[in-house]
């Protein structure tokens, strides 16, 4: 009888055990990847070679040199229209900043890529979808104010759902802001590169993130302004195989090239360095 209870032991319980700790799953082809070996691999899966959602900080890891980076996005929202829908917008707020650790849905900041001086910004979309409120705009604008005054480039990571709701009018206020800033950069001659993730939509899509001097985009990423399903019911017809992907976008002029996240950061480098009027360029650097 000993023998019987001692294989009868219960399973501990709680969560989901079928895949350890150690141990991820791809989203794509369900293979099972070791963490270590994801996150080495920059969150790509080294079987099928889909690319999942990077977080910022890691994203800022991987393009700014070592040691470079100085964050100054510390702007905090502020809830002016007292927006309430199942849960006030305050408490929502103060959720996503515990589980991000930033005040809003960016992050950024100066460094350097590849020796070239930059301004960095990085939409975070575990920040309410990376959603684009007052707070995401206004870093953006100051982020574009700061490369013109500095003479250093400026580098935008795009991740988001569009604006944020929660700020109505606000919001869409962003879009023409961005864009008015972005004259500013390029009145100085300098460059201004765009990286589209998944997904990359609404507002976002329609102001800043599609007006680059060259447009990067990681293989598979949705980018659009409308999602696919409101389109295709609104047009009543099927929409072509790989609609609103990156590789689509490229084959139709939308984006300048599709770059795997592993060479992204040397390929942003080559740009960069062609690109900004104070470095010299080396051909096949």
């Amino acid at each position: 009888m000993a023998l019987e209870r001692l294989f009868r032991r219960k399973r501990p319980s709680g969560g989901n055990r079928d895949v350890p700790e150690l141990w991820t799953k791809c989203e794509a082809c369900g293979a099972q990847i070791y963490k270590k070996e994801f996150q080495e691999n920059l969150h790509v899966c080294p079987k099928c070679g889909h690319h999942h959602r990077l977080p910022a900080q890691e994203r800022v890891a991987m393009l700014a040199d070592p040691g470079t980076f100085q964050e100054t996005t510390r702007l905090r929202p502020l809830d002016p229209l007292g927006f309430v829908d199942t849960k006030p917008y305050v408490e929502r707020l103060k959720a996503y900043q515990a589980e991000t650790g930033r005040p809003d849905a960016i992050l950024g900041g100066t460094c350097q890529i590849g020796g070239v001086p930059a301004v960095l910004l990085v939409m975070d979309y575990a920040f309410a979808g990376g959603s684009m409120g007052s707070v995401v705009g206004e870093e953006i604008a100051r982020g574009a104010e700061r490369a013109a005054e500095e003479g250093r480039a400026l580098v935008i990571v795009a991740a988001s759902g569009g604006a944020r709701m929660q700020e109505a009018a606000l919001s869409l206020m962003q879009m023409a802001k961005t864009v008015m800033t972005l004259d500013r950069v390029w009145a100085r001659r300098l460059p201004y590169v765009s990286v589209l993730t998944d997904p990359t939509t609404g507002g976002v899509t329609a102001s800043f993130a599609a007006l680059a001097d060259v447009i990067l985009a990681e293989p598979g990423a949705l980018i659009g302004f409308a999602g696919p399903r409101v389109i295709r019911q609104t047009i009543r017809q099927e929409l072509p195989e790989g609609f609103q992907r990156s590789e689509f976008l490229l084959k139709h002029g939308m984006v300048d090239r599709v770059t795997d996240r592993r060479r992204l950061k040397e390929e942003l480098v080559r740009v960069l360095r062609h690109l900004h009027p104070g470095v010299a360029y080396a051909p096949g650097v």
